[in-house]
This record gives C-alpha cells, sequence and structure tokens, in this order.
C-alpha cells in the first residue's frame, strides 16, 4: 500500500495550470502566503481556545480548512475540519490533542510545500 503524500499533487498542478509559463510564480506566492498566514491561524486557534472564544475559533479552524484545501495539504485540511465542527458542535472543551495535531500535520505539510517551491 503506497504512502499517502502530504500534499495532493493533482492539487499542485492545477494551481501551476493557472499561470503557465511563469516559472511556478504564481504557485511559489500561494506556497509562501500559505506558510506565512497558517502559523498565525493556529495561534489565533490557542488564543482562542485559551479565552474560550468558541466563534473566533470556529472561523480560523474554517480558513485553515480552506487554504489547506487549495494546496493540497490533506491532513491538515483533515484536521482543521475536525477542529471546525467539533467547535461548532460541541464547544472548545477536549481540543487540545487536535490542535497540536494540527501543528504537526502542518510541520509535515511544510516542508513538503518547501520542496515543491525550491523547485
Amino acid at each position: 500500500m503506497a504512502t499517502e503524500t502530504p500534499i495532493d499533487p493533482e492539487a499542485i498542478e492545477n494551481l501551476r495550470a493557472l499561470n503557465p509559463g511563469d516559472d511556478n510564480a504564481f504557485l511559489k506566492e500561494i506556497i509562501g502566503i500559505f506558510l506565512e498566514d497558517t502559523p498565525l491561524r493556529i495561534a489565533e486557534l490557542n488564543e482562542c481556545l485559551a479565552a474560550f472564544d468558541q466563534p473566533k475559533f470556529t472561523r480560523a479552524a474554517h480558513s485553515i480548512k480552506g487554504s489547506a484545501s487549495n494546496l493540497g495539504a490533506r491532513k491538515v485540511r483533515a484536521v482543521a475540519e475536525q477542529l471546525e465542527h467539533q467547535s461548532r458542535n460541541s464547544g472548545l472543551n477536549g481540543l487540545d490533542q487536535l490542535l497540536l495535531s494540527l501543528s504537526n500535520e502542518f510541520a509535515t505539510a511544510k516542508s513538503e510545500l518547501e520542496k515543491i517551491a525550491s523547485t
């Protein structure tokens, strides 16, 4: 059984196809925005969890889910979606481990995206 890559190659190819012939400048820009913004959103999730700000937490999780989906960061997207749904449906209790999982999945995706951006 093949191991699933952290980044969906089809999503990367779809982004490349949006600006063919630009030497991947658009793709690199999108990756850069994701790598810069996602740690800020994760920090926001931690702050919201500490402050018990459920609506803001849910919005931040939704934002991460969307941007991860655009780049094909499958596991980041899946964990962000879990955080979004659980915070919306059950509140913020018990999300610490899932938030840690999100940070770990982001670190894995970041490493892969940096490789893609450097090619």
